[in-house]
């Protein structure tokens, strides 16, 4: 059954005293989540969310609250995740969700807990919020993948408690994708042990969970407290994170949604759904770039709200309109003020609210990265695509721009400007920036690049540097874009997720784009096969004590 029928419209907002699931407190240097699952919140109709299991809402809530501790508690320098349920830390996805959900669910949900689990690891890595997992019971499959995103995990050694990522042997399907691969990428287990713990059901306990370095400890009950307190401060110990500061609180966004368009303060989003097609327009600031870092820290300044709403509209365009398979994406407004934000963001590296709004926007251009639809830059009179903002055209599959202005316009002509940002602020997750991508195989261009930053570069050049695939005239606009943008919508989504999909990430592999590779190609596809989702499969017949009935034949 289609969820969707269940809950029309999914929304990603919400702040901790709306929380069901989680508990945020936060006591000095030390922030403590806690996983109290409510059984009756589910996102869907259903389900019970039984022994700490989760859907999509509890992850949308652990998402706003690693939001929170990055924003308004900059001085927590640790991060402790632990269960607020006796005996069970997290059974992982609910699996009565799973086996109801439509396909397009189930891969969207899975894309979603893995970039919170990312957003944890980018986190310890470049916020200086450390993460300690407590364990204080059974981590079975995306319970044990929440754990293992964590710096560091306690285990309790009560002989019960255990992780496992039991998927492969009880429901036919992978341990999430990101769970093999940290395990093997991070944790650096033995393939033969990874191998043996992927296969068992009961997990791996104490001691051996040590020897086999899926934890890092396993701590008696007698000591249990005392050890998490003490490798909290351990790992606090290691964090960069100031002192003293004011944090900056994140209100709700001003979001108007209507059946044909979303409008935020600095994002339209147009839904021609007749076409396939949405058009996400940002506008480029309203005001002049603040003097100081000090003036800047607002939840007002641009480059932070305008983030916080293009990653919204990127998550209700996911999950709720599925059927919008190409993204057009233009922007308004002036480009020297774009360029005056990013310079303030270039020259304070180490101002720990200006490095947090980096790192949001690195985050929200790699969940454009990894939206599934066909991404098409239009870049016209007015737009400002300069600096941060250019990462968008550089996003897309495809660029188009129009040469000089129509007759009449008195709007800026269309152009590109590059900043110090494009060139390695925003990795993608190949850890390449986006033009390092583009021209894997002309390095000579990069170089070229980085001469003309500032420099505004019309239609006509920004084609010759290849920043964009093609220019046209007055005469020839209108027609073309309209050529292409139907030739697009007229092909197989299935076979354009897979081509854009492979095409967007060249070069180097790191532990994220083969966790978000993987999820694409293996999840995708065993998530359709009758082995798990059949009406004799493993994720259907899970907890019926009926034997799923296996096609045997490998593919």
């Amino acid at each position: 059954m289609d969820q969707a029928a269940d809950a029309p419209h999914i929304t990603f907002e919400t702040e901790p005293a709306r929380y069901r699931h989680w508990r945020l407190s936060v006591s000095g240097e030390v922030a403590t989540l806690t996983l109290d699952v409510d059984p009756q919140g589910g996102l869907f109709l259903g389900y019970e969310l039984k022994l700490n299991s989760y859907d999509l809402g509890v992850d949308i809530e652990l998402a706003d609250a690693l939001q929170r501790l990055r924003f308004e508690h900059p001085t927590v320098r640790v991060a402790v995740l632990r269960s607020g349920k006796e005996g069970v830390f997290c059974a992982g996805a609910n699996i009565r969700m799973l086996g109801r959900a439509s396909h397009g669910h189930k891969v969207n949900f899975c894309k979603f807990t893995n970039e919170t689990r990312c957003a944890i690891e980018d986190a310890s890595e470049n916020s200086g919020i450390k993460f300690l997992a407590a364990v204080n019971g059974t981590a079975a499959g995306g319970g044990y993948e929440l754990a293992v995103a964590a710096d560091r995990i306690l285990l309790i050694d009560d002989r019960r408690s255990a992780v496992s990522l039991p998927e492969t042997a009880l429901l036919a399907v992978l341990p999430g994708t990101g769970g093999l691969t940290r395990v093997t990428d991070k944790r650096k287990v033995r393939r033969d042990l990874a191998d043996l713990f992927c296969s068992t059901e009961e997990g791996v306990r104490g001691r051996r969970a040590v020897e086999w370095r899926l934890v890092d400890e396993a701590v008696p009950p007698s000591r249990w407290e005392e050890r998490i307190a003490a490798a909290a401060a351990e790992l606090a110990a290691t964090s960069d994170r100031p002192r003293q500061a004011e944090g900056v609180a994140l209100p709700p966004l001003a979001k108007s949604r209507g059946p044909d368009a979303i409008v935020y303060r600095h994002v339209r989003v147009a839904l021609d759904r007749p076409a396939g097609r949405a058009t996400i327009t940002v506008l480029g600031p309203e005001a002049d770039a603040p003097a100081t870092p000090e003036a800047a820290r607002t939840a007002g300044f641009w480059p932070l709200a305008m983030a916080r709403e293009l990653d919204d509209a990127l998550l209700d365009l996911r999950f709720n309109e599925p059927r919008l398979g190409v993204l057009v994406l233009r922007s308004e407004g002036d480009a020297a003020r774009v360029l005056a934000h990013d310079a303030l963001l270039a020259a304070h590296p180490g101002d720990w609210f200006l490095r947090e709004v980096r790192h949001l926007l690195k985050r929200v251009f790699k969940r454009l990265d990894l939206t599934s639809r066909s991404l098409f830059a239009v870049i016209e009179p007015g737009s400002c695509f300069a600096g941060s903002l250019a990462e968008l055209v550089f996003a897309a599959d495809r660029q188009y721009a129009f040469i000089g202005r129509p007759a009449g316009d008195n709007r800026p002509p269309a152009g590109l400007v590059l900043s110090a940002l494009n060139f390695g602020a925003y990795p993608m997750a190949n850890g390449l920036s986006r033009l390092a991508a583009r021209f894997w195989g002309e390095p000579w261009r990069l170089d070229a690049l980085r001469a003309r930053i500032g420099e505004s570069l019309p239609a006509e050049a920004a084609e010759e540097a290849g920043l964009v695939t093609a220019a046209y005239d007055e005469a020839d606009w209108d027609e073309e874009l309209r050529l292409v943008l139907e030739e697009r919508a007229s092909f197989s989504p299935d076979a354009l997720t897979g081509m854009e999909a492979n095409l967007r990430f060249v070069g180097p592999e790191t532990m994220e784009s083969r966790i978000f590779g993987r999820l694409s190609a293996w999840q995708n596809w065993i998530f359709q096969r009758p082995n798990a989702v059949g009406e004799k499969g493993a994720l259907k017949l899970y907890g019926t004590g009926v034997q799923p009935e296996f096609d045997r034949e490998r593919v």
